[in-house]
């Protein structure tokens, strides 16, 4: 279709801004971003849709008109909701370039102008896009009316005889049609997709997995009930973004089918936002629990925040639930990066907690993730039973004693399916790491499950590798017996790894062990550390080398690491 055509359905509101001379270009699909630089996404012929939250100032329009004219895109529209009226800066841009640029009503819907351009481009192309396109509400409903993914997954299947199926980062199965993708072959087309996607490589990415050849095209996570990302790194997106695996090898596809499935993945974005949106209760209920137990709220306050929460994540329960803490954090190695952690590590804790046995958009419903600062922070519900053998088990079990967990989460368990594509999207410079408190069953335990999962982060972060965790019962060597170390041998190890510094502190002022406790606590990180003590990352050096040079440890070895951890916490 033409953008003249475009501009002359009137209820799509467009306006002319300019590029008059260019609307006979013909829309070969339809991109929706806030990206500055959205350049690795664009094939050419898309009509790009925008709210315009890339721009900060008025230096920032040429840039990214340039960037839409290199890729060969048909226009741009500039919505009006965000800043109002269009900035002529933008329009100027656009004229110097020969961009045709509309405006978009702030009553006008991105997704009503996504839809029109895919009904209409589909009726000139292979296959039946227009029936998946006529179904599109039924994409944004609830409930048994609602077929989601699966509806356009059934319709490439009969109309197109093409098998696919939706995944997660971590290669779970979110919708299919047909037959059930194993496991394996979703985490390896996981994987596949992530290494590609960390290269820079426009989609689609192929791979061929058991003989078969398989084509992955990136569903992109518009936004839409989130902040707005308009600088976003790939290495944020790769590790939430959902794809699209399709039995096929695209390489042979003529440019119609390619932009078919295109319009196919903007669909199903719809579905993601949907599903973020729905996770917006869940996730503040966590949040509030969070504050509560980091303020040191009274236990009455943060049981009655439970028992509202509880009919969310586990309705039907009818008792109030056991609870684990679950904290991950991911970190990249360049200096200087202003990626945010932790909406990353949200985005993949909310994922790692699903059962991979369960399939569906909603299999998270019971999961509440929330994050501050560079952690991310589950509280999750667990059921309970009584043990088997009831009559022995009663006899030997203390008064008051919880009942063994039916659910309980271990920390092995949980990356041992998602390890490896995990580790292909954090590539060389990205980690993750977890840590997982054992359960608790009332509102007191909350406080110190936080920070037993914490502490059990930090011991996997010491660990070689992308992808580590740590549970409980690896602090209970040293943590959790602390208080039963007899004062004597408390006092002579805390002295022999403590007081060479006290005293050179005392003669020198030098701070070592205020350096040794945030140097700790950031986990051996230069960079964050310098940060918190305003030291030049040499400094810091300079001090952690005299920590290194009175007391003839290693600051760089685990078992060093722990002594002094143990040390202070004895102190």
């Amino acid at each position: 279709m033409r953008l003249r055509a475009l501009l002359d359905t009137e209820a799509l509101g467009l306006r002319l801004l300019g590029g008059e001379d260019e609307l006979d270009r013909s829309v070969r699909g339809v991109m929706t971003t806030d990206l500055r630089d959205p350049s690795r996404y664009l094939s050419g012929g898309e009509l790009v849709l925008t709210g315009l939250a890339w721009r900060r100032d008025s230096s920032d329009s040429e840039p990214f008109v340039r960037i839409l004219a290199n890729a060969g895109v048909a226009g741009l529209a500039a919505g009006e909701a965000e800043l109002g009226a269009v900035p002529d800066d933008l329009v100027e841009a656009c004229l110097r370039h020969r961009l045709p640029l509309f405006a978009v009503d702030e009553t006008v819907a991105f997704a009503t102008i996504t839809e029109h351009v895919v009904r209409q481009v589909s009726g000139e192309r292979a296959g039946d896009l227009a029936a998946v396109v006529d179904r599109h509400r039924r994409l944004m409903t609830s409930g048994p009316a609602g077929g989601g993914p699966e509806v356009v997954l059934d319709l490439l299947t009969s109309d197109l005889d093409l098998r696919a199926w939706v995944l997660s980062p971590t290669g779970r199965q979110i919708a299919g049609a047909g037959e059930t993708l194993p496991p394996h072959v979703g985490a390896e087309l996981a994987g596949r997709h992530l290494a590609a996607t960390r290269t820079g490589r426009p989609g689609p990415h192929r791979a061929e997995v058991g003989g078969t050849a398989y084509s992955l095209f990136p569903i992109r996570n518009t936004g839409r009930g989130t902040a707005p990302a308009p600088s976003r790194d790939v290495r944020e997106s790769v590790l939430s973004d959902w794809l699209l695996a399709v039995a096929a090898d695209a390489d042979d596809w003529p440019a119609p089918r390619l932009d078919l499935l295109q319009g196919v993945t903007q669909l199903i974005a719809v579905e993601r936002d949907r599903r973020d949106a729905a996770r917006a209760v869940r996730r503040r209920l966590a949040q509030e629990v969070l504050e509560l137990v980091q303020t040191g709220a009274a236990p009455a306050e943060i049981a009655a925040r439970l028992r509202v929460a509880a009919p969310v994540l586990l309705p039907g329960l009818g008792t109030a639930p056991h609870w684990q803490v679950v904290v991950a954090r991911v970190e990249w190695a360049a200096e200087g990066t202003d990626l945010s952690g932790g909406r990353a590590a949200q985005a993949l804790l909310e994922e790692i907690l699903v059962d991979p046995a369960v399939t569906g958009p909603d299999s998270a419903d019971r999961i509440a993730v929330a994050h501050t600062g560079e952690d991310a922070i589950a509280l999750v519900p667990l059921t309970s039973r009584t043990p088997p053998d009831t009559d022995e088990a009663d006899a030997s079990k203390e008064p008051g004693a919880p009942e063994r967990q039916d659910t309980a989460l271990h920390a092995d368990a949980l990356l041992g399916a998602v390890r490896a594509p995990l580790s292909a999207g954090l590539a060389e410079d990205g980690r993750l790491t977890l840590g997982v408190s054992a359960a608790v069953h009332s509102a007191e335990g909350l406080r110190g499950a936080l920070e037993e999962a914490r502490h059990a982060r930090r011991v996997a972060a010491a660990r070689p590798g992308p992808v580590c965790a740590a549970g409980h019962h690896e602090l209970a060597s040293h943590v959790l017996l602390l208080p039963f170390v007899p004062d004597d041998v408390r006092r002579a190890f805390t002295a022999r790894l403590l007081d060479p510094l006290r005293d050179y502190d005392r003669r020198h002022r030098a701070e070592l062990i205020e350096t040794l406790e945030a140097f700790l606590d950031c986990d051996g990180s230069w960079t964050r550390c310098a940060a918190r003590l305003h030291l030049h990352v040499n400094t810091l050096r300079y001090r952690v080398g005299r920590i290194e040079q009175l007391t003839g440890r290693d600051l760089s070895r685990l078992e060093d690491k722990l002594d002094f951890f143990l040390a202070l916490r004895m102190s």
